[in-house]
């Protein structure tokens, strides 16, 4: 047998009711726009004129302006209860209305009847009347349909089912709560709490909470790692809370949670990478089959604004990093100027487009992979402009060059970069088969400088001197620290003889190094 959930619902004039009564009751859920609902009221306000001595009536209305509409309509002499809020349609598993019950004083269904088939109501009817010998009542069955099929319940419905689940008791949302005023605006609410990067938000609500859960089969409570400065555990929940903040879609939410997980390793160093004071960010790159499932940009304009994708994915991991990780400006986060890359950047290569193997390949994984590399870099990106080279080797040199004044004309020997070759430059080395390692050692040629040079720098350092008095006087020493410090990935307009580049941290062993995640093990 089974038993309605109770529950306490206020009535039309503001009257709280509770769920069960100390005697048998009839418990019906209606809504106004249903057209066999309406149907019933009538028949339920004639049994109720001849058994409210003898039975409770709980007639229920899942929308308040519905309930008033028919209450003015139909004057029953039961006042109609306002679950608006479908929390008891939820609970007791409504899925179609009207949906009647005789219970009996406990609570516990003895009759049930969805939908109205006359013969049914009849029986129950005439069972009720015959067990209260009541021999007159006003209910014209002939004048009623022998057959009307109800409607959904609201409470089924898309678009509360998600809330509802959400609002259940064993809701997979287990993060805390903030009530907000019933005149607060939400989004200033949320800059008021300190929740968003400067730009709006999209606030976090149940339901689009667990929309975004969708995105992955991953436990909502698993935890993805520990995130400094605050060694927070970092949930599926929490990322997808701050997913939905930055403005992401289900789908993207892998991405965001692969990445989170590979700034969180200590060869990443997100702590080292947001206190600096270089203003250093991760940058997101993606490769794979996921780049076109999500529409990624990694064409015109990959780099900027423009796309849904990048833009939010980069912007997550960032709100995660803030709101979880602990990291904001003032606090740990001690940026001297900070730059835009802390709001978002995350782009996709254009593997088809390049001459050379995607960049994933290159750190080892399948081609048909789907990954995100992190990397920090302190600015960019910066444009490498060169028009009218036609000779690879004389662009490498171009590129090389530009790098020379990177941070500081005297820092040599220890930076890194990521440089992001434009297609048309790309055909270029494609002519001339040119490969990644070669170019790197091209590059990282042209960059140099003698220790003479150095040290008559206008910037060098004590330290600095008394290193490069050691060397030959004629030693050349290369911007980077190591040749496979030029990180190499192809993207942006087919237009555009160009390259950009980002400047990258400060040395390796001491920094960061770039760390790669497979988004399927977080699908």
């Amino acid at each position: 047998m089974s038993v309605i959930t109770p529950f306490t619902l206020e009535d039309s004039t503001g009257i709280k009711r509770s769920f069960p009564s100390a005697r048998r009751s009839l418990v019906c859920f209606i809504k106004e726009d249903c057209p066999t609902c309406r149907l019933v009221l009538p028949v339920l306000a004639a049994i109720n004129d001849s058994l409210s001595s003898e039975l409770d009536f709980f007639i229920i209305g899942q929308t308040s302006s519905g309930n008033s509409r028919l209450m003015s309509e139909f004057d029953p002499p039961f006042n109609l209860l306002d679950d608006s809020a479908l929390k008891v349609s939820f609970i007791n598993d409504i899925e179609i209305v009207p949906q009647v019950f005789l219970t009996d004083s406990g609570g516990h269904v003895l009759v049930e009847r969805s939908g109205f088939v006359r013969e049914e109501w009849q029986e129950l009817v005439a069972e009720l009347f015959e067990q209260h010998a009541i021999t007159q009542h006003t209910v014209e069955w002939d004048s009623l349909p022998s057959w009307r099929p109800g409607c959904g319940s609201l409470s089924v419905d898309p678009l509360h089912a998600e809330r509802l689940q959400a609002e259940a008791e064993n809701s997979p949302i287990r993060a805390r709560r903030i009530e907000m005023g019933s005149q607060d605006d939400e989004f200033e609410f949320m800059f008021d709490q300190g929740f968003t990067d400067g730009l709006p938000v999209i606030p976090p609500t149940p339901q689009r909470v667990l929309s975004m859960l969708q995105g992955t089969s991953l436990d909502p409570q698993e935890v993805i790692a520990i995130m400094p400065p605050n060694m927070a555990k970092v949930t599926v929940e929490k990322v997808a809370i701050n997913a939905v903040m930055a403005g992401c879609r289900p789908e993207y939410l892998p991405v965001v949670m692969a990445a989170v997980d590979a700034v969180c390793t200590d060869e990443f160093n997100i702590h080292g990478v947001m206190a600096t004071t270089m203003g250093a960010s991760p940058v997101m790159i993606v490769n794979g089959p996921i780049r076109h499932l999500l529409k990624m940009n990694m064409g015109l304009g990959a780099l900027g604004q423009g796309n849904r994708a990048n833009a939010t994915i980069g912007r997550a991991l960032r709100l995660v990093i803030r709101n979880v990780g602990g990291a904001k400006p003032g606090g740990t986060e001690r940026s001297t100027f900070s730059n835009p890359m802390k709001f978002t950047m995350c782009f996709a290569e254009w593997e088809e487009r390049s001459c050379w193997d995607p960049f994933h390949v290159d750190r080892g994984f399948d081609a048909n992979d789907s990954v995100v590399t992190t990397l920090a870099m302190s600015a960019g990106p910066t444009l490498i402009l060169d028009e009218t080279t036609t000779e690879a080797p004389v662009l490498a040199a171009a590129i090389g060059e530009a790098t020379k004044g990177m941070f500081n004309a005297n820092w040599y020997a220890s930076s890194n970069c990521l440089m992001v070759v434009s297609p048309e430059h790309n055909d270029v080395f494609k002519r001339d088969k040119v490969s990644k390692s070669a170019l790197r050692r091209d590059i990282q040629k042209a960059s140099e400088k003698s220790v003479q040079e150095l040290i008559q720098g206008p910037s060098a350092s004590p330290e600095q001197l008394a290193g490069l008095a050691q060397l030959p006087a004629d030693r050349r020493i290369g911007k980077f620290g190591a040749e496979d410090h030029i990180e190499i990935v192809v993207a942006g307009s087919e237009a555009g003889k160009c390259t950009a580049f980002f400047h990258g941290w400060i040395p390796r062993s001491m920094g960061s190094i770039p760390v790669s995640r497979k988004i399927d093990d977080y699908m």
